[in-house]
């Protein structure tokens, strides 16, 4: 077994995936022909809204009592169990949570559309991982399969003091925290990548298969950077090891990482301690909330909830900001069609090109893609409907090669 799995460094934080959400809008009531495939959560959207199909899944992983279910709680306006002791939390709780985007508000006025139908993030609340977890320790190896599951990881990092709700280790070390997961986590890899080298080793012995070839090699590559204590996710890329090379084997490490700090109210308004805290996990994305305060204003009507926020001095809501943040970490983003029957965000990677976004929609028209008809967001809104934005000579027609960029509207023509 590799060495790390004795000595057990501390880990470099792992990074998440940086892409500017680039946001595009689609308006052709010609695109609104697949049925939609909503998920329904109640109380996880604002009233009148429907959630899209999923893309992306979002593990929640921390120590026991950081704050993990409350924080699911307030994501989805469920009722997972939510105690102050140690795996509550035994099989996790599942919730899908549409991700903010005020533009599908003006859309679907402009449309007079019937419902809005956000981009959204599945979210799994998973129990509380402890010191020795890749070992068994708690109910270790049942989390951790969870984990694999997901697309993404969100450590939950309590900052929080409050004498009523213990700490696992006895005292609240959010430095402490993360590098108890984190190494956890890298544990879990190795033991995975001693396994799988053996056989990796004999395929590309007996089958001359150079793309076995090039996964052994990266597999044995990023055993020697884990066991330096690095997580795939920061050191990968600086090692030359290519991750596409070693998705088969589902490494944890090797996901997307955010950072949720769970703190008190009057801690958000500690600027020298939020920048000490980002510290510890850049370049990961960090998000700071109350999940407590997060929780009740879930059971106000928006307005009010917004008054309070705006009183607090928090601006806008830190479950806004992770779901936007989730939507980030693997490079996602979004356009959006608008109609009289539904005005919607669909999901495609950074970089995609038109054809490729019409193909989210359905796969027929991207096989039978002619042409876009592409005006901004903003073009839109301000003339006031699509023939005003062409009359005003702001619609220009695009081809197979366009690459889909930030704010486009876009009607697609298809065979």
């Amino acid at each position: 077994m590799s060495s790390l799995l004795a000595r057990q460094p501390k880990p470099r934080p792992p990074m998440t995936v940086f892409a500017a959400r680039l946001r595009f809008t689609h308006c052709s009531h010609r695109a609104m022909t697949r049925p939609s495939a909503a998920i329904s959560r109640p109380g996880s959207v604002a009233s009148g809204t429907t959630l899209a199909r999923v893309s992306l899944s979002i593990g929640i992983v921390g120590l026991p009592n950081v704050g993990k279910s409350t924080l699911f709680n307030a994501l989805t306006r469920a009722s997972a169990l939510a105690s102050n002791y140690p795996f509550a939390t035994i099989d996790p709780n599942i919730g899908v949570v549409g991700v903010p985007d005020p533009r599908l508000a003006e859309l679907a006025k402009l449309y007079d559309s019937a419902r809005i139908v956000p981009a959204s993030v599945r979210f799994t609340d998973i129990a509380g991982l402890v010191r020795g977890a890749s070992q068994g320790q708690g109910l270790g190896n049942q989390f951790l399969a969870h984990i694999r599951e997901t697309d993404a990881i969100c450590q939950v990092v309590r900052v929080f003091a409050d004498p009523d709700v213990t700490h696992v280790d006895g005292d609240v070390s959010p430095e402490r925290d993360i590098e108890t997961v984190v190494t956890e986590l890298i544990l879990a890899d190795l033991q995975t990548l001693e396994k799988a080298l053996p056989r990796l080793a004999k395929e590309t012995k007996f089958a001359k298969d150079p793309g076995r070839a090039q996964v052994a090699q990266a597999a044995a590559a990023a055993q020697q950077l884990l066991d330096q204590g690095i997580a795939l996710s920061s050191g990968a890329a600086a090692a030359g090891i290519n991750m596409a090379d070693l998705r088969e084997l589902q490494l944890l490490t090797a996901k997307p990482f955010l950072y949720v700090f769970n703190m008190d109210v009057a801690e958000l308004a500690d600027e020298d301690l939020r920048k000490r805290l980002s510290a510890l996990v850049a370049p990961a994305e960090a998000i700071f909330l109350d999940a407590k305060t997060e929780a009740d204003l879930t059971e106000l009507p928006e307005d009010e909830a917004a008054e309070l926020l705006a009183e607090a001095g928090l601006g806008e809501p830190g479950l806004a900001q992770l779901a936007r943040a989730g939507f980030r970490a693997l490079g996602l983003q979004t356009f959006l069609t608008a109609g009289p029957k539904e005005t919607r965000a669909w999901e495609i990677k950074a970089g995609a090109t038109a054809p490729e976004a019409a193909g989210v929609i359905h796969t027929d028209f991207q096989r039978g893609f002619i042409k876009a008809e592409v005006v901004s967001f903003d073009d839109l809104m301000a003339a006031g409907s699509l023939p005003a934005a062409r009359a005003a000579g702001k619609a220009r027609i695009e081809g197979k090669d366009y690459v889909m960029r930030d704010g486009d509207v876009v009607e697609f023509r298809h065979s």
